[in-house]
């Protein structure tokens, strides 16, 4: 009997190798076949079996990639010789990860699937931070936006008046090639300039980076920093309190090294 072949879309966390969920990992442990993002660190990926087949499928902005049509194909395709394939993706598979697309391709082609969610960057990279996305005092509503939107859109979907101007804490993810477009879009649309603003690199990991500047300032405080993808964009008062919450890159980046192994 041919056995049946099933698709896990994975949430691979928001970067570091120990934030992806028990669940996911014992998929990824199990799979024939790992289709992974590019932003998916060497330390997860070692986690597959040493027979597994690991197919890179990464989209980075700028970069030559594979296309998403390409992408379903290879799952369908594996899936129907029987094989039980993870598609690993950074953060979570249906934030701004395409997973909708992927899981509507293999319901449309029969195969039997499921989402492990993942921990966001959105709301992990500024927590690694010391920036809670809510707080009761300062911040009562976040939204999630996309920096990068579909270039064959005929119209952008994003509303800047209302982020600009009815919501607390933004959070742009892929946004920062577009940096100076959304902080004139926000500034134009009614959010004052000087809004605490911060751009986290490489959220969660050890090369993570946190740059703070106002509003109309955080575009060339990133330049004189030199950061660059990947990387996300957050505005609202509640970035103010990472001088007081900053616990990862002020304690656990530079801890001795017996509480480090602790940690």
């Amino acid at each position: 009997m041919t056995r049946e072949g099933f698709v896990a879309l994975v949430g691979a966390g928001p970067g570091s190798a120990d934030l992806i969920t028990v669940k996911g990992l014992r998929r990824l442990q199990s799979a024939d076949v790992v289709v992974f993002d590019a932003l998916v660190l060497p330390e997860l990926l070692a986690e597959a079996r040493s027979d597994a087949e690991l197919i890179p499928a990464g989209k980075r902005g700028g970069q030559h990639s594979v296309s998403q049509d390409w992408i379903n194909a290879t799952l369908i395709e594996h899936a129907q010789q029987g094989k039980l394939v993870v598609r690993l993706k950074g953060g979570d598979p249906f934030v701004f990860g395409r997973g909708g697309e992927e899981a509507a391709a293999l319901s449309a082609a029969g195969i039997a699937w499921e989402v492990v969610p993942g921990i966001s960057s959105a709301i992990a990279a500024p927590a690694y931070a010391g920036i809670p996305v809510t707080h009761r005092d300062v911040a009562s509503s976040v939204v999630f936006v996309t920096g990068h939107e579909d270039p064959t859109k005929p119209t952008s979907r994003i509303n800047w008046q209302a982020l600009a101007q009815g919501v607390d804490t933004l959070v742009f993810l892929m946004g920062i090639t577009r940096i100076n477009h959304t902080v004139a879009s926000l500034i134009a649309n009614g959010r004052p300039a000087d809004t605490p603003t911060a751009v986290i690199r490489w959220g969660t990991t050890a090369d993570q980076k946190t740059v703070v500047a106002p509003l109309d300032q955080i575009e060339a405080a990133v330049k004189a920093a030199g950061i660059g993808a990947p990387a996300i964009l957050i505005v609202g008062e509640v970035v103010a309190l990472r001088e007081q919450l900053n616990w990862f890159e002020s304690t656990v980046l530079e801890m001795p090294e017996v509480v480090r192994a602790f940690a």
